[in-house]
Protein backbone atom coordinates (compact mmCIF):
# COMPACT_ATOMS: atom_id res chain seq x y z
CA UNK A 1 0.00 0.00 0.00
CA UNK A 2 1.28 3.45 -0.89
CA UNK A 3 0.87 6.12 1.76
CA UNK A 4 0.79 9.65 0.43
CA UNK A 5 3.01 11.68 2.70
CA UNK A 6 1.86 15.22 3.45
CA UNK A 7 3.89 18.04 2.03
CA UNK A 8 4.85 21.36 3.55
CA UNK A 9 3.89 24.49 1.70
CA UNK A 10 3.18 28.14 2.37
CA UNK A 11 -0.34 26.96 3.28
CA UNK A 12 0.46 24.02 5.57
CA UNK A 13 3.37 23.15 7.85
CA UNK A 14 4.16 20.54 10.52
CA UNK A 15 6.94 18.96 12.52
CA UNK A 16 7.84 15.28 12.14
CA UNK A 17 5.62 12.91 14.14
CA UNK A 18 6.95 11.63 17.46
CA UNK A 19 6.39 7.97 16.62
CA UNK A 20 6.44 7.54 12.84
CA UNK A 21 7.34 3.88 13.28
CA UNK A 22 3.84 3.36 14.72
CA UNK A 23 2.20 4.95 11.69
CA UNK A 24 1.65 8.32 13.35
CA UNK A 25 1.07 11.14 10.88
CA UNK A 26 2.39 14.65 11.57
CA UNK A 27 0.20 17.35 13.06
CA UNK A 28 -1.26 19.93 10.76
CA UNK A 29 -0.80 23.70 10.95
CA UNK A 30 -2.89 25.48 8.32
CA UNK A 31 -1.71 29.02 7.71
CA UNK A 32 -3.88 32.01 6.75
CA UNK A 33 -4.23 32.39 2.99
CA UNK A 34 -4.74 35.30 0.62
CA UNK A 35 -4.96 33.12 -2.50
CA UNK A 36 -8.60 32.91 -3.64
CA UNK A 37 -7.82 29.69 -5.50
CA UNK A 38 -7.78 27.77 -2.19
CA UNK A 39 -11.55 28.27 -1.83
CA UNK A 40 -13.53 25.43 -3.45
CA UNK A 41 -17.00 26.29 -4.77
CA UNK A 42 -19.78 23.99 -3.58
CA UNK A 43 -22.80 25.97 -4.83
CA UNK A 44 -23.26 29.49 -6.22
CA UNK A 45 -21.91 31.96 -3.60
CA UNK A 46 -20.87 29.05 -1.32
CA UNK A 47 -17.24 27.92 -0.89
CA UNK A 48 -15.23 25.83 1.52
CA UNK A 49 -11.57 26.00 2.45
CA UNK A 50 -10.23 22.65 3.68
CA UNK A 51 -8.50 22.61 7.05
CA UNK A 52 -8.15 18.84 7.40
CA UNK A 53 -9.58 15.52 6.27
CA UNK A 54 -9.28 12.78 8.91
CA UNK A 55 -9.45 9.59 6.88
CA UNK A 56 -9.59 7.39 10.00
CA UNK A 57 -12.66 8.99 11.59
CA UNK A 58 -14.31 10.35 8.45
CA UNK A 59 -14.41 13.84 9.96
CA UNK A 60 -13.12 17.03 8.46
CA UNK A 61 -12.61 20.68 9.30
CA UNK A 62 -13.37 23.53 6.96
CA UNK A 63 -14.01 27.22 6.76
CA UNK A 64 -17.33 27.72 5.01
CA UNK A 65 -17.74 31.05 3.19
CA UNK A 66 -21.13 32.22 1.97
CA UNK A 67 -21.95 35.52 0.32
CA UNK A 68 -25.36 37.20 0.22
CA UNK A 69 -27.82 35.08 -1.67
CA UNK A 70 -25.76 31.96 -1.11
CA UNK A 71 -27.63 28.92 0.16
CA UNK A 72 -26.16 25.66 1.38
CA UNK A 73 -28.93 23.34 0.25
CA UNK A 74 -31.25 21.46 2.59
CA UNK A 75 -29.25 18.84 4.47
CA UNK A 76 -28.69 16.89 7.66
CA UNK A 77 -25.76 15.27 9.41
CA UNK A 78 -25.49 11.77 10.85
CA UNK A 79 -23.05 12.99 13.53
CA UNK A 80 -22.71 16.20 15.58
CA UNK A 81 -21.35 19.32 13.89
CA UNK A 82 -19.55 22.14 15.67
CA UNK A 83 -19.26 25.64 14.21
CA UNK A 84 -17.59 28.88 15.26
CA UNK A 85 -18.54 32.03 13.34
CA UNK A 86 -15.47 34.04 12.34
CA UNK A 87 -17.13 36.75 10.30
CA UNK A 88 -20.63 37.93 9.40
CA UNK A 89 -23.81 36.08 10.24
CA UNK A 90 -26.01 33.31 8.91
CA UNK A 91 -29.17 31.44 9.74
CA UNK A 92 -31.14 28.33 8.98
CA UNK A 93 -34.40 28.81 7.14
CA UNK A 94 -35.99 26.32 9.54
CA UNK A 95 -35.00 28.17 12.76
CA UNK A 96 -35.59 31.52 14.48
CA UNK A 97 -32.00 32.22 15.60
CA UNK A 98 -29.08 33.81 13.76
CA UNK A 99 -25.45 32.75 14.23
CA UNK A 100 -23.22 35.84 14.52
CA UNK A 101 -19.46 36.53 14.55
CA UNK A 102 -17.94 35.17 17.76
CA UNK A 103 -20.82 32.73 18.26
CA UNK A 104 -20.71 28.94 18.53
CA UNK A 105 -23.24 26.46 17.14
CA UNK A 106 -23.56 22.73 17.92
CA UNK A 107 -25.85 20.83 15.59
CA UNK A 108 -27.20 17.49 16.79
CA UNK A 109 -27.37 14.62 14.30
CA UNK A 110 -30.50 14.22 12.23
CA UNK A 111 -31.70 17.83 12.20
CA UNK A 112 -32.64 19.07 8.73
CA UNK A 113 -31.65 22.63 7.86
CA UNK A 114 -30.84 25.04 5.02
CA UNK A 115 -28.08 27.59 5.61
CA UNK A 116 -28.48 31.08 4.15
CA UNK A 117 -26.89 34.52 4.40
CA UNK A 118 -29.22 37.52 4.27
CA UNK A 119 -26.81 40.41 4.93
CA UNK A 120 -24.59 42.10 2.37
CA UNK A 121 -21.48 40.92 4.25
CA UNK A 122 -20.04 37.50 3.60
CA UNK A 123 -19.92 35.04 6.44
CA UNK A 124 -17.09 32.69 7.34
CA UNK A 125 -17.58 29.88 9.86
CA UNK A 126 -15.19 27.15 10.95
CA UNK A 127 -17.06 23.84 10.96
CA UNK A 128 -15.90 20.52 12.39
CA UNK A 129 -18.03 17.87 10.72
CA UNK A 130 -17.60 14.40 12.14
CA UNK A 131 -19.19 12.42 9.31
CA UNK A 132 -21.06 12.74 6.03
CA UNK A 133 -23.51 15.48 5.14
CA UNK A 134 -26.68 14.17 3.52
CA UNK A 135 -28.36 16.56 1.07
CA UNK A 136 -32.11 16.10 0.77
CA UNK A 137 -34.89 16.93 -1.65
CA UNK A 138 -38.32 18.19 -0.53
CA UNK A 139 -39.46 14.59 0.11
CA UNK A 140 -36.43 13.97 2.39
CA UNK A 141 -34.78 11.68 -0.17
CA UNK A 142 -30.97 11.78 -0.16
CA UNK A 143 -29.70 13.45 -3.33
CA UNK A 144 -26.01 13.70 -2.40
CA UNK A 145 -23.71 12.20 0.22
CA UNK A 146 -20.93 14.69 0.95
CA UNK A 147 -18.18 12.74 2.73
CA UNK A 148 -14.40 13.12 2.74
CA UNK A 149 -14.06 11.16 -0.49
CA UNK A 150 -16.53 13.43 -2.28
CA UNK A 151 -14.96 16.62 -0.86
CA UNK A 152 -11.42 15.53 -1.72
CA UNK A 153 -12.47 14.67 -5.28
CA UNK A 154 -14.29 18.01 -5.60
CA UNK A 155 -11.19 19.83 -4.29
CA UNK A 156 -8.89 17.90 -6.64
CA UNK A 157 -10.95 18.93 -9.67
CA UNK A 158 -11.06 22.54 -8.50
CA UNK A 159 -7.33 22.76 -7.71
CA UNK A 160 -6.44 21.20 -11.05
CA UNK A 161 -8.72 23.70 -12.85
CA UNK A 162 -7.26 26.77 -11.05
CA UNK A 163 -3.62 25.78 -11.54
CA UNK A 164 -2.67 24.54 -8.06
CA UNK A 165 -2.66 20.91 -9.21
CA UNK A 166 -4.93 18.11 -8.06
CA UNK A 167 -2.39 16.92 -5.47
CA UNK A 168 -2.68 20.27 -3.63
CA UNK A 169 -5.42 18.74 -1.49
CA UNK A 170 -3.05 16.03 -0.14
CA UNK A 171 -1.52 18.45 2.37
CA UNK A 172 -4.84 18.52 4.26
CA UNK A 173 -5.27 14.74 4.49
CA UNK A 174 -4.34 12.89 7.67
Amino acid sequence: MTIIQPTKSKYVTFDPPLTPELGMRPELVVNPVEDERVWVELEPNVWFRPLFFDMNSGGHGEVLRVKRGGVLSRHKHSTPVHGYVLKGEWRYLEHSWTAKAGGYVMEPPGEIHTLTVDSDDEMQTVFFIQGPTLYLDDQDRVTLIEDNFYLIETAQKHYERVGLGKDFVHQFIR
